[in-house]
Parts: C-alpha cells; sequence; structure tokens
C-alpha cells in the first residue's frame, strides 16, 4: 500500500512497483488518516509511506499502525531538515526502511531509483516485525566520550567494523549507547543509508552514546574512543597513512559496480588488507542480502572475531544468515548482547 499526499508521488509510485511481477499494490492513501483505515482494511504486507503529510502526518500514522496491525513500513522521505528528522523518528518507531525521495521533476526523479524502490520493498516484506516493534531502553548518556587530543593519533589494538542495512538505525540505537567511553578501538559503522541522511544520523547517535559518534571524513585519522560512520555518497576504505604508524579514512567511489554504497565488503575487505584480521572485529547486523558475508569469512580465517546478529532480533536475518552459512562468524548472538561482545573482543589477545 501507498501513502502519500501527492497525487503525481502515488501515480509514479504505482507504476514502479507494479512493474515488478512479485508486487501487487492493492491501495494508495493521500493522507495519514486514509492510510491508516486502509491498512487495517486491506491488511497489506508492506506499507510505503511520505512523512510530511495533512490530516495525520506519518509519524503519528505510524504509530495507529504499529498499535493496531504492524505492518513494514519503509518511509519515502524529502531531504529535507524537516524531513530528515521525522524521518529518524519514524525509524525508531518501527520503520524498516528509508528511501530518499528525489527533488525535481517527480516522474523522472522517481524513475531513477525505481530498482532502490523494488528491492527495498521486497526487503521489507521479510521483515521479522517482533524484531522491528521491541522497546529499546532509551540511554540518556551524553557526551561523555573521552576523545584522544586535538593531532594526536593514540594507538589502538583491533578496529571494530560494523556492517547494517535494513532495520539497522533501529538496531544500533539499541548496540552503541551500551559500548564504554573507554572502549580502546575505533569503530566504523556501514550503515546502507542514502546520502545525506548520514550526517544527522550520526549526530542523534552521538546525543545518546557514551563515545564521541561523527560521520567520516575523507583523510580523517581513525582513533580509539570514536565512532565513525560511512557517509551514504562513498565507499569507505582504511588506508595506512605513508610515512606514519597511522590508519585513516579514504572516501571513495570505486568500485563503482557494487551494489550498495556504502559497500560493507569494501571497508572490510580494505581494513584486512591493512591491519591483518587478528586486528578486526567484525559484526555483521539486520539488513538484507550478502553485503559484508564473504569479508566475514576472510577476516575469521585470518584470525579475527566476527559476530553476526541471531534470527531472534534481526529485522531482516538476511546479511548475518548468510555470514553464518559461509563459516564467516565466530560469535552468533541477539542484538541485545552485540555491544558486550564486542567489547571482549577488543580486550582478547
Amino acid at each position: 500500500m501507498i501513502a502519500d499526499d501527492s497525487a503525481f508521488v502515488r501515480k509514479y509510485l504505482k507504476e514502479i512497483l507494479a512493474r515488478d511481477p512479485e508486487i501487487e499494490v492493492v491501495g494508495t492513501a493521500r493522507d495519514g488518516e486514509e492510510a491508516v483505515k486502509l491498512v487495517l482494511a486491506l491488511r497489506p504486507d508492506v506499507v510505503t509511506m511520505d512523512v510530511e503529510m495533512p490530516k495525520l502526518d506519518g509519524l503519528t500514522a505510524l504509530q495507529y499502525i504499529m498499535n493496531e496491525n504492524p505492518v513494514p513500513v519503509v518511509v519515502i522521505s524529502s531531504l529535507t531538515q524537516k524531513g530528515e528528522l521525522l524521518t529518524y523518528e519514524a525509524l525508531a518507531l518501527g520503520a524498516v526502511e528509508v528511501i530518499a525521495k528525489p527533488s525535481g521533476i517527480v516522474s523522472t526523479d522517481l524513475r531513477k531509483i525505481a530498482d532502490e524502490i523494488r528491492r527495498k520493498v521486497k526487503a521489507a516484506a521479510k521483515s521479522n516485525m517482533k524484531a522491528a516493534t521491541r522497546v529499546i531502553k532509551r540511554r540518556e548518556a551524553g557526551p561523555n566520550f573521552k576523545p584522544a587530543p586535538s593531532g594526536v593519533s593514540a594507538p589502538f589494538k583491533k578496529l571494530v567494523i560494523i556492517g547494517v542495512s535494513t532495520g539497522g538505525p533501529k538496531t544500533l540505537t539499541e548496540i552503541l549507547p551500551e559500548l564504554p567511553a573507554d572502549l580502546p578501538a575505533p569503530i566504523i559503522v556501514v550503515q546502507h543509508m542514502p546520502a545525506g541522511f548520514t550526517r544527522g544520523f550520526a549526530e542523534r547517535l552521538g546525543n545518546i552514546c557514551r563515545l564521541e559518534v561523527s560521520e567520516a571524513q575523507d583523510g580523517e585519522t581513525v582513533t580509539p574512543g570514536k565512532i565513525l560512520v560511512a557517509p551514504g555518497h562513498s565507499h569507505l576504505k582504511i588506508e595506512r597513512r605513508l610515512g606514519k604508524n597511522e590508519v585513516r579514512v579514504r572516501l571513495t567511489d570505486e568500485p563503482r559496480d557494487a551494489l550498495y554504497k556504502p559497500s560493507v565488503e569494501v571497508a572490510m575487505e580494505s581494513a584486512l588488507k591493512v591491519l591483518g584480521g587478528q586486528r578486526l572485529v567484525g559484526v555483521l547486523l539486520t539488513g538484507m542480502g550478502d553485503d559484508g558475508a564473504n569479508a566475514m569469512v576472510k577476516i575469521k580465517d585470518a584470525g579475527g572475531i566476527t559476530i553476526a546478529e541471531a534470527e531472534e532480533t534481526a529485522v531482516v536475518w538476511g546479511m548475518p544468515r548468510e555470514a553464518i552459512v559461509r563459516g564467516g562468524a565466530s560469535i552468533v548472538t541477539p542484538s541485545y548482547r552485540v555491544a558486550r561482545e564486542i567489547v571482549k573482543a577488543v580486550n582478547e589477545g
């Protein structure tokens, strides 16, 4: 079911989705109030929802839906400051995916992301709604992190790389605030998220984490006690600074043929090449597909510790399942124990 206050968006979304023989559009709603009524009447498998709508806004409609008839919701939001804020709230309330609504000519711009729309709708259909709607205890951690002094590259024994996709924002808000402020390791988060959303997402994580959180910048030195979120517009690679015992971030468009940008596989393999397996902790959380699964196998085979989210808490048990099936998981654990396993892995050896 499609919910959007723009008749043009509803029309073109319906056309885009109807082109996939596995998808049937059963209804469209022009506002939040109509969306709630149609969800209860039609019982769709997935809802695409704009967050800025009349009568009932998308957030209020989402809360009604999650209370009355929990169903996977894919948020389609414009990249405005208000739209960005509402999108994060929607993800916290149980929405499982986000798509950036392009600005410009509706028909042309929506067709440019047609494959992404169909892919994310089909991924949402496989969501574990019990996991998506679970209540997470909010931690008001505040900015009590202990960053390294400006200009100083503190040494670290291990680097943690977390790969996550569908259902990830909510899962990360469960895991990252549990990490201690004195964790002696840098953390790289590769979340499949559209360009334009990752900076605000990092800022919101920073408000609830003990560690410092920011969107990664090209050339930035990797230091312990800091979480870097890969930006949605680039792949993130790890490289060693020439002539110095420092590791830094490199943002790049290569490889251009990767299905996801940023790619978990690209980030993990670059870190493995620079640091070796024994200095890596690979973590693969909820998400469709297999991004990062092969890299997890390589890290584990090279002596690293790899952690995969268990099926019971994964919103979409795709990426972690593939890592497990291929033999790339040292540890399989529900999301609420992942932080504990990360701390153990960092302090081991």
